[in-house]
């Protein structure tokens, strides 16, 4: 993928511009996209990716992916490997720089030995609820622990022992010994190691104590070389903390911490934990439902990965949290797919249409482009017969006056093929309509010269005997307010028709083996893709990827 495209200039590059002007770093541009492995990654990590990968980019420097993966109990390697996966599809590559910050625990063991050494870190014995309660709020002072004074020697005794685990899960720690009445709680002896007896998924059973993110974060940073490390600004508060442990211990080099607003779109959910309940609770089918905003949900929904990036960049940075519409992200779907996909006729709701004018063993294949600007993608043969499919919403029986379709003793035109006329209305027992009865006039043939004859209408069609069985997943958003979260009770406001399943639509024959996932716009229903995951070559599946319009707008009156 080309993905060098032009950045805009924001407070970053202004910041870089600045550094490389005056020989900071050497010179160097190199950043990291630092994921924890405890879920997949979703379009707020994509800001991220396209940011910290794009910046190497265009400085000429070096992007790191790195995994921050120091809480075992909620990390796998499936994530690191779905990670690694959605990075690639995104379009980056790190190359050589494929880090993980285990791969310092010995390191780091060392660096809080120099702090136990130095008297700025100590073995607490204090259990996790006492630690909050001396901790103190943000209108009251900490206190300190009675531990707090351990001499050196007891807490590298202590520190070495908890590391043999000869300690139980919590009945210790080892704190930063930094300030407990500073203004600033991230301050006041934040804990940087804890026990747990579990193993992790690239150490084995090798260590019992884990080191803490803020910790651990900042001392992969200088271990690599990192110049600009970027994160958003719920890290804001902890940078005091990043510079603390860097300014305090001998380490190569110390990165600069920058902060930039994370993503947020209205109708969803941006939050691995929140992510994980729908997921565990068995609300979506799994981390790659089409409906979440995981970059495997977006990719199985059919979007591109040149929408995802253009949507980051055009969003832009900032240095406030705001709310983006949702309706952005698929503005730049539509804008993306446009171009891209070739159109298709797809009867979603079919209702059978019989041409009694038309011969019954007579058949004909009718030329059809595949898309009506782009002459350079050519075309396709469509073949029309005595019985077609047309959507079942084409047609009413007492139609308004603004309905431009078919209805009884009316005429539309069949796209690309002839205008027909509905003469009589077939029911079932129900008094449900079964089947339109409708002659055509052969004059009047798409591209044909011999009628200059107009009608309103326009619909689209299949033919009954030659087109394909197919399902069709028709998405909606998965919330039915705009910040989901607004009560506290997310779960609570999901939307019950967040998916509509259509097991009975026909798709045109030339979609028949169409490699999977392909992208089509189906002409007046949207753009589709041909799910990877459950179509086979007997049963395609189409996941709609967005509408041909924002219909949440209209419906809202916007």
């Amino acid at each position: 993928m080309n993905n060098s495209r032009p950045s805009a200039r924001n407070f970053i590059r202004d910041t870089i511009d600045a550094d490389l002007a005056t020989g900071k770093h050497g010179g160097k541009v190199v950043t990291r996209f630092p994921p924890e492995p405890n879920g997949y990654l979703h379009i707020g990590h994509a800001k991220s990716i396209c940011l910290n990968f794009g910046i190497a980019r265009d400085y000429q420097g070096v992007c790191h992916l790195r995994f921050d993966d120091t809480s075992p109990t909620k990390e796998s390697l499936e994530y690191v490997e779905a990670i690694k996966r959605d990075v690639r599809w995104l379009g980056f590559d790190w190359g050589k720089n494929l880090y993980h910050a285990s791969d310092y625990f010995e390191r780091l063991y060392d660096y809080a030995l120099e702090l136990i050494r130095s008297g700025k870190a100590y073995v607490d014995s204090l259990d996790a609820e006492q630690i909050r309660e001396y901790r103190g709020t943000l209108s009251e002072s900490g206190q300190d622990s009675p531990y707090r004074d351990r001499s050196i020697e007891e807490n590298l005794d202590l520190f070495q022992q908890m590391r043999e685990g000869r300690f139980k899960d919590g009945e210790c720690v080892l704190r930063a010994k930094i300030d407990m009445s500073s203004p600033n709680l991230n301050m006041r002896d934040p804990v940087i190691y804890r026990i747990k007896h579990v193993p992790h998924q690239m150490t084995a059973s090798r260590w019992c104590i884990y080191p803490m993110y803020d910790y651990t974060h900042c001392l992969s940073d200088a271990i690599e070389g990192i110049t600009h490390s970027l994160c958003t600004l719920e890290f804001e508060d902890h940078r005091p903390l990043y510079d603390w442990v860097l300014d305090n211990l001998d380490v190569p080099c110390h990165p600069q911490q920058i902060e930039f607003a994370r993503l947020n779109l209205d109708y969803t959910v941006i939050s691995k934990r929140k992510l994980n309940l729908l997921v565990e609770g068995g609300y979506v089918s799994g981390w790659d439902d089409p409906r979440l905003p995981t970059l495997s949900g977006l990719r199985r929904r059919g979007y591109t990965p040149e929408a995802i990036q253009d949507f980051c960049e055009r969003i832009g940075l900032t240095k406030k949290d705001t709310m983006i519409e949702v309706g952005s992200l698929e503005n730049r779907a539509r804008e993306d797919l446009e171009n891209k996909a070739p159109r298709a006729f797809a009867v979603l709701r079919p209702l059978q249409v019989v041409i009694e004018n038309y011969p019954e063993q007579q058949s004909e294949e009718l030329d059809t482009p595949n898309h009506p600007n782009r002459p350079e993608m050519g075309s396709r043969k469509m073949p029309f017969s005595r019985v077609l499919y047309i959507e079942r919403s084409d047609f009413m029986e007492q139609p308004p006056k603004d309905f431009y379709r078919l209805a009884p003793g009316r005429e539309v035109r069949l796209r690309y093929a002839y205008v027909i006329k509905c003469q009589r209305v077939i029911k079932d027992d129900a008094g449900n309509v079964v089947e339109l009865r409708c002659t055509y006039d052969p004059d009047t043939k798409s591209g044909s010269a011999k009628t200059a004859r107009k009608v309103k209408g326009t619909i689209h069609w299949v033919c009954a005997q030659r087109s394909i069985p197919a399902e069709v997943r028709l998405y909606d958003r998965l919330f039915v307010i705009s910040d989901p979260d607004q009560s506290g009770e997310f779960l609570k406001n999901l939307n019950p028709a967040s998916v509509e399943i259509l097991m009975q639509a026909r798709v045109e024959l030339s979609l028949f083996a169409a490699p999977m996932e392909s992208r089509y716009q189906f002409e007046r229903q949207g753009y589709f893709y041909l799910d990877p995951i459950d179509s086979t070559e007997a049963h395609p599946v189409f996941n709609r990827t967005v509408t041909l319009r924002d219909s949440w707008a209209k419906r809202l009156g916007v």
